[in-house]
């Protein structure tokens, strides 16, 4: 039974493998001393230049000049390449390479191809790692097509890789089974886990507790660090290797590297168990749909899983940001006979507008900032005010807005305060909690198909009073998106999380869908905007 560190590889996903160079050889020099079995110190992936800070490296020759002068202890040293992003020709002959071996971790449709490239390493005198990654993707005839192939090439281990958390205990004996039955006896059989469902640390453990009569390797890193979810903590599974497989690993100094050179870096970018690497594992799909669905902010955690659940089994596995988008415009897009409700609408407000203007309340940190200059517009030109998913503390108004599911289950208490005296108006994607809707608009005919954003409220309103010809309306609280660390709204729970450039892009996306609003209606904002118009 062999343990095999992958805190320099794996972990980097964490921090885009700038660990430091001080931090690179310190983790480096403790695994030894730690005498962990088996050390991988980093992808090697020819489209990074070389940088002494990380842990990615350009070919095998760059490894040497971070790691060439440093000892071995008893250790295997191995590096990572995931098939495709590097060419045979930037991997030396093993004897001129401070590698012993490589890992090669390929998709089940490359399966043929990353074999054959395998092949081609082994031929240079490495010793040869084949990893099967999402290995819940295969069926039982596709794994055993896997199987032969990995005998064909005899490396010296083939893995399990469970790159999404999705294996439960008896998923688990399932694929070790079929592979130890599958596999020749010369071959090592390897298990990588993740934590998306909490199982990593219990499913190595299931995995030791079973000993079979071959080489077994097991992966972990330190503190778990690791990409999502994060791996099976190796200080865990050193002390139990320890305890219970005869092992002697020396622990302390595990606890030392992470003391110094990780808990810093968990302070910054912390990874493990999260509620979105959850969602991702109950739906079987990749984590980045749930977080492109979380980053909406108008989805309940039920939508999510609907939308999660109704994704092609082909896309599941393979993040596709385009696919996800359109899936999530389809279940928004419930449509609904609105026609009585604009009417009612158009009737309505066209009547005033004669003497009122229109008045758009935003939930920006500007409508409370500078909320003396919005009172004192009220009460100079009495204009119909209309706020956009969100309730005003002290500023009366003559409907509300709403688009955005997650908004309205956030003002369900506060609602109660202002129903019956306040209409709502909804599109057809909001659900109603309580009474129905005073009015209901078709969601998909208010879409800007042109934008990022498909459904902002803002203009989703401002589409609405166009096509009802009106040519003027006032806008207050439609501040923009400040860059990550500042506050965007009045209200803590609205708040998005994303990074400057991501707040830019979203400024860019609306400034440009309301200049398409022009020139059918002309914008006023009361209220400071970062859009420019």
């Amino acid at each position: 039974m062999l343990l095999l560190d992958c805190t320099l590889r794996d972990g980097g996903y964490v921090n885009d493998w700038e660990f430091g160079y001080d931090h690179i050889i310190d983790i480096y020099e403790r695994l030894v001393s730690a005498k962990v079995d088996i050390i991988e110190v980093g992808f090697i992936d020819e489209r990074r230049l070389y940088d002494v800070n990380r842990t990615i490296f350009p070919d095998t020759a760059s490894v040497e000049r971070t790691f060439g002068k440093l000892g071995k202890g008893h250790s295997m040293i191995v590096g990572m390449i995931d098939y495709g992003t590097c060419r045979i020709e930037k991997i030396t002959e093993q004897k001129e390479s401070f590698l012993d071996g490589i890992r090669i971790i390929f998709k089940k449709e490359k399966m043929h191809q990353a074999i054959e490239f395998c092949k081609q390493v082994k031929s240079k005198g490495y010793k040869v790692f084949a990893q099967a990654v999402s290995i819940t993707s295969y069926d039982e005839m596709t794994f055993q097509e896997l199987l032969s192939l990995v005998n064909e090439l005899e490396p010296y281990a083939f893995s399990l890789v469970d790159t999404y958390g999705l294996l439960h205990k008896g998923d688990l004996q399932m694929f070790l089974q079929a592979a130890d039955e599958g596999l020749k006896p010369n071959i090592g059989l390897g298990y990588h886990a993740h934590n998306n469902f909490q199982l990593a640390y219990s499913n190595c453990i299931e995995f030791l507790e079973h000993p079979l009569n071959r080489r077994m390797l097991v992966d972990g890193s330190l503190y778990g660090m690791g990409k999502s979810a994060g791996n099976a903590p190796i200080e865990l599974l050193s002390k139990y290797m320890n305890d219970y497989c005869g092992k002697s690993y020396r622990v302390s100094q595990l606890l030392e590297a992470i003391d110094v050179n990780i808990v810093d870096i968990y302070r910054k970018t912390p990874w493990g168990y999260a509620f979105k690497f959850y969602l991702s594992a109950a739906n079987d799909c990749h984590p980045n749909y749930v977080t492109y669905l979380q980053e909406k902010r108008k989805l309940s955690v039920k939508s999510i899983s609907e939308i999660l659940d109704s994704i092609s089994p082909d896309k599941k596995l393979s993040y596709d940001a385009d696919y996800i988008e359109q899936m999530y415009l389809r279940y928004q897009a419930k449509e609904c006979d609105d026609t009585a409700d604009r009417e009612q609408l158009k009737e309505l407000w066209l009547n005033k507008e004669k003497k009122s203007p229109f008045l758009l309340l935003g939930p920006g940190k500007n409508i409370d900032v500078q909320r003396e200059k919005v009172k004192a517009y009220i009460e100079k030109f009495a204009p119909i005010v209309i706020s956009v998913n969100f309730l005003p503390d002290d500023l009366s108004i003559d409907a509300l807005f709403v688009s955005n599911a997650k908004r309205y289950v956030q003002l369900s208490r506060r609602l109660l305060q202002f129903l019956p005296q306040v209409p709502m108006i909804a599109t057809s994607n909001v659900t109603s909690a309580g009474k129905p809707f005073e009015y209901v608009l078709n969601y998909s005919a208010l879409l800007d198909e042109e934008a990022w954003i498909a459904d902002n409220p803002l203009v989703m309103l401002l589409k609405l009073l166009g096509q009802f010809g009106v040519k003027d309306v006032f806008l207050a609280g439609f501040d923009g998106f400040h860059r990550a660390e500042t506050a965007n709204y009045i209200n803590e729970n609205m708040e998005h999380e994303f990074t400057r450039e991501k707040a830019l892009q979203l400024n860019k996306d609306v400034e440009a869908s309301l200049k398409r609003l022009k020139p059918g209606i002309e914008l006023h904002f009361i209220t400071d905007t970062l859009y420019q118009l």
